[in-house]
């Protein structure tokens, strides 16, 4: 029974929530609701405690090699598959405000006594899965192409990626499987997670809604995508750091998003 649940949740199977038809003006309207919900229940802390532990163990593995600058990118890269997972506490933060009830930090954990948490877990396993394979196939790229030997320096790797055949070649397929890695996850999770937060309705339920919610929005999805590509991008640079805002930002406007698509 307890498997049950977790494929199918607890509202009747013919309670399927309903897909709207969006355009680009309902992104511009999640990312300001987004960053109202971030100016209101600041949460750029949480990031900072969580980010600047990550930037010191990067930086220390570079200091004494350069094994690990071949991973630099993939590991960026890789925050837009399991950043859906992540951002669960700050989904529940803006759900809370959205219904007028006082909140703060701490109740972004509240999703830990969330009706779907098995469902939540083992969606967001599946995206962990998801990146772990990324980084493997992203590192097996790129010996195939350079071979075992790490990069002799930081500069000696930019100089190899941009000015070589090789380098070339990694910059364009490691991006095109990157690209289809993403594509992946967007499809199954862009409105799995606040739906299952919002809703018991199983794992089954919640990723057949987000599919149909870019099938039937796929130019508004695919932008979506492209802004959420684009801000973490920046937000990496320099180490990371830009993330504690651009995280944040992202997870509530999600949450507006997903409002904005399902009906329940």
């Amino acid at each position: 029974m307890a498997t049950l649940h977790v494929f199918a949740g607890s509202h009747a199977p013919d309670a399927r929530p309903t897909v709207r038809r969006i355009g680009f003006a309902d992104l511009g309207t999640a990312i300001a609701r987004g960053l109202d919900d971030f100016r209101a229940m600041p949460s750029h802390v949480i990031f900072l405690s969580l980010l600047y532990p990550l930037v010191g163990l990067v930086l220390a593995r570079l200091s004494f090699g350069y094994d690990l600058v071949p991973l630099l990118f993939p590991l960026t890269a890789g925050f837009a598959l399991i950043g859906p997972f992540v951002a669960l506490g700050l989904y529940e933060m803006s759900r809370r405000r959205e219904q007028g009830v006082p909140t703060s930090w701490r109740d972004a954990f509240a999703v830990l006594r969330n009706p779907s948490i098995d469902s939540i877990a083992l969606l967001g396993g599946l995206l962990m899965v998801l990146f772990v394979i990324w980084l493997a196939v992203a590192d097996a790229l790129y010996v195939g192409l350079f071979g075992h030997a790490p990069p002799e320096s930081l500069g000696r790797f930019l100089t190899d990626v941009f000015t070589t055949e090789q380098g070339r070649t990694l910059l364009l397929v490691g991006n095109a499987i990157g690209f289809l890695f993403a594509l992946l996850v967007l499809v199954v999770s862009v409105v799995s997670f606040p739906l299952l937060l919002d809703r018991d309705v199983g794992l089954v339920c919640a990723m057949e809604t987000s599919v149909r919610a870019v099938l039937r929005n796929p130019l508004p999805m695919a932008a979506w995508g492209l802004i959420v590509a684009v801000a973490l991008a920046v937000g990496s640079l320099p180490f990371f750091i830009g993330l504690a805002v651009v995280l944040p930002v992202l997870a509530h406007a999600t949450w507006h998003l997903y409002r904005r698509v399902v009906v329940i």
